[in-house]
């Protein structure tokens, strides 16, 4: 996995996967509760897009999914986001890399 940061929604936005798979989102979504301590709060899925909105250290952000872009973390007031919610998916998105990097390579081994 290699982190991708872009800020076309006009706040920072963590790409995680860019061509993955709901199995990964749900990977993603495991290891953010799991591991990271996040609670989702609330829940949209729909056709092709899914997006989970949770706090982290007191910043609302959005774990996202789509069929044509993949998956990626963003604040989830993403036109009017503080500094302080931009670099919180930063910190997250780094965190989350490592841990997806070990579980992959786990699995690599297995």
């Amino acid at each position: 996995m290699s982190l991708t940061l872009r800020t076309s929604l006009g706040c920072t936005e963590a790409v995680i996967d860019d061509d993955g798979g709901l199995k990964r989102f749900y990977q993603v979504a495991d290891i953010l509760s799991d591991q990271l301590n996040v609670k989702f709060l609330d829940k949209e899925d729909d056709f092709d897009t899914i997006d989970w909105a949770f706090n982290f250290h007191g910043h609302s952000l959005t774990l996202h999914y789509n069929i044509y872009t993949g998956i990626s973390i963003f604040p989830s007031n993403t036109r009017n986001a503080p500094v302080k919610d931009n670099k919180a998916v930063v910190e997250l998105a780094n965190a989350l890399e490592v841990k997806l990097n070990n579980a992959d390579l786990r699995k690599n081994v297995a």
